[in-house]
């Protein structure tokens, strides 16, 4: 086969006509059941999950009440992306989602390449959210006298790490009752979990509980999906804006000074965390096939779930920055955490049962849209013909909703919820970065046909050099420093707890030792700890950085610097060198500013996310390759066509 028949597209004629005849004999068909409010209400209950309930935390305590311009900035990327999608969907209105976009757009070999991203993308995300689920369901019976053993509502990875670094930190003089609660849990699972031989039985059980019962609903049938997403849906908006009417009265307006405490860094900072919280619109675009008039109800429900998310979450953001400082925000369930802080107890159990309603309803919408990704790649050969196989009576992807199941379950036993999160962002976000690089790919070309929806086009010819000459001019003029720091690579201070978690026993004492020559009085006060010792110095910068400069360690631990602190800027190269040519492409070609920015806006977030996300990523697609070049491009639909 020639290297051209890896860019064989599919038409969207052929897609269209084949749907056509898919309905008239009534074989492989999925039921028809959804409305515009059906659609809107699936991505309200993607949205409104791990953002309000836990992200919004952390990032409320890196950014202040300055958080409200991440969530904007955000929705506004997000929509970028969905004007891409809508148009997209009205265009090809059948399963697939970007995976469909894509072989229309750029061909065979991108369109699995996507394909599989999603794949991971959904399979991490339902990973993410089972495990959140499980973290608030044994708060949830834990509140209510139910103990269960650390050993089974705990992932893997994260009760070993955890051992790991708490007995570092009690080796540096941390008593455990110190350590974050978050540590005590893990140290706490790992010593008390049952030995099989040598290894550690430590599983997340209440996620797995989960999934088989999400899986078995959505295996059931689509209508019986929507009314219980539904159902969920409108439980979850009620709570939210009780939060909100109630909270509304305990706001204190002096705890929205500073406004932006750690400027546009901190605001930045948690840009990863929020984007997580948005994920889940695009998997209203995997149930096309499923909806009564899709060119006209599916960008509608893309759109209202994106806007009635936003105001809900700059709302919820402003009431809990305005309740406490914004500093006391950093925990796991922001929303229970305030009302408890101030003696609503009543209030905090409404929120607990809430927040595992809500976890449920986002599991189900990342459940239902996997298993169609993989009915589309069957459909076109790209996977064995059973995962296209539709239940007589369900009509849904019976066979890929259950491998889907086993797929999400056995992982979400054992795997740590930080490397998932991120992993789920960085294939969320390379669908997105195809589908707008598709529309514009697609836009000039007068053969394909178009849907009811179109994005509005506003030529970035001149807007885009315009914008890039605003960049560099804040960059070197009004964050100068930052912009250099970046440029030359120039080597920063580890933080305190990676230093100390980094040593060994006779480390530690040296360490304990010199600091007693530094500043005796601190160092000898109580029992010794000394991440709490570095830390006193930590609020001032130069006696920070000549403390460590002192300390009787390698350099290695002391510092970051050379290859080691590069590669984690690679991701922002990248992003810089492709953002260059991007306006090149934009002035030569007169192309669309919308899906532009929304390719920019999510290539920006990606380049936000660690070097290892991408390596691991990377891993991922070189996995999935070997699959297309072993089985799906001898077996692609398409290739069978070029023989005839």
């Amino acid at each position: 086969m020639s290297f051209s028949s890896l860019f064989r597209k599919k038409t969207v004629q052929d897609i269209l006509s084949q749907v056509e005849k898919n309905n008239a004999d009534g074989h492989n068909t999925l039921g028809k059941h959804l409305t515009a409010r059906d659609l809107t209400a699936f991505g309200i209950a993607a949205i409104v999950g791990a953002g309000i309930f836990s992200t919004i935390g952390k990032a409320s305590a890196d950014g202040g009440p300055a958080v409200i311009f991440l969530f904007l900035f955000t929705a506004i990327a997000c929509s970028f992306a969905a004007f891409a999608y809508a148009e997209f969907a009205s265009m090809v209105p059948v399963s697939g989602s970007a995976y469909t976009y894509s072989y229309v757009a750029f061909g065979e070999i991108i369109a699995w390449v996507i394909g599989w991203a999603l794949i991971m993308e959904y399979s991490v995300g339902n990973i993410t959210v089972a495990i959140s689920w499980s973290d608030y369901f044994t708060g949830l019976l834990a509140s209510g006298g139910i103990h269960l053993p650390q050993w089974v509502q705990m992932d893997y990875l994260t009760a070993s790490n955890g051992f790991k670094d708490a007995t570092a930190l009690m080796h540096g003089g941390k008593s455990f009752e110190n350590l974050e609660p978050a540590l005590q849990s893990a140290y706490t699972a790992w010593t008390t979990s049952p030995l099989i031989g040598s290894f550690h039985f430590v599983a997340d059980l209440p996620a797995l509980l989960i999934i088989i019962l999400i899986t078995a609903l959505i295996y059931r049938g689509m209508k019986e999906s929507r009314n219980a997403s539904n159902i969920m849906v409108v439980v979850k908006l009620c709570v939210v804006l009780l939060v909100i009417a109630v909270g509304v009265f305990y706001v204190d307006t002096a705890n929205w000074d500073p406004f932006a405490p750690n400027g546009v860094t901190g605001v930045l900072k948690g840009v990863s965390a929020v984007f997580f919280a948005y994920i889940g619109f695009d998997a209203i675009s995997t149930t096309a096939e499923e909806c009564k008039d899709p060119q006209r109800d599916l960008p509608r429900g893309m759109m209202w779930a994106i806007i009635i998310c936003t105001i809900l979450y700059i709302a919820i953001a402003l009431v809990l920055t305005g309740m406490v400082s914004y500093n006391q925000l950093n925990v796991g369930d922001p929303l229970a955490f305030v009302f408890d802080k101030l003696d609503l107890k009543w209030m905090s159990g409404i929120i607990a049962v809430s927040a595992v309603v809500a976890m449920a309803s986002v599991l189900l919408v990342f459940q239902m849209g996997q298993p169609r990704i993989w009915m589309s790649m069957s459909r076109d050969g790209l996977l064995p013909k059973r995962f296209s196989k539709v239940h007589p009576k369900f009509k849904t992807p019976s066979y890929a909703t259950i491998v889907t199941g086993f797929v999400v379950a056995v992982p979400a036993l054992f795997l740590n919820l930080t490397m998932v999160t991120d992993l789920c962002s960085i294939g969320t976000l390379f669908a997105f970065v195809l589908v707008c690089a598709g529309v514009l790919v697609l836009q000039n070309k007068p053969n394909i046909p178009r849907g009811k929806f179109k994005t509005p086009y506003v030529n970035s010819k001149f807007i885009m050099p315009v914008l890039l000459i605003i960049g560099l001019v804040f960059s070197f003029g009004y964050n100068k420093k930052a912009t250099m720091s970046f440029i030359t690579n120039e080597t920063q201070i580890n933080e305190s707890a990676d230093i100390i978690t980094s040593l060994d026993k006779s480390h530690t004492k040296q360490v304990y030792d010199y600091l007693v020559t530094v500043d005796a009085k601190n160092a000898t006060t109580g029992k010794p700890d000394l991440e709490q010792i570095l830390n006193q110095y930590q609020k001032d910068e130069t006696k920070y950085a000549s403390v460590i400069a002192g300390l009787p360690v390698a350099d290695s631990i002391k510092y970051e610097s050379g290859l080691s602190l590069f590669k984690h800027k690679i991701p922002m190269w990248i992003f810089l060198i492709v953002l260059v040519g991007l306006t090149v492409w934009a002035f030569k070609q007169n192309l669309s500013l919308i899906p532009l920015l929304g390719l920019i806006c999510c290539l920006y977030m990606m380049a936000e996310l660690s070097v290892w996300n991408w390596i691991y990523f990377t891993v991922w697609l070189l996995i999935g390759l070997c699959i297309y070049f072993g089985f799906s491009r001898k077996n692609s639909k398409l290739n069978f066509v070029e023989k005839q």
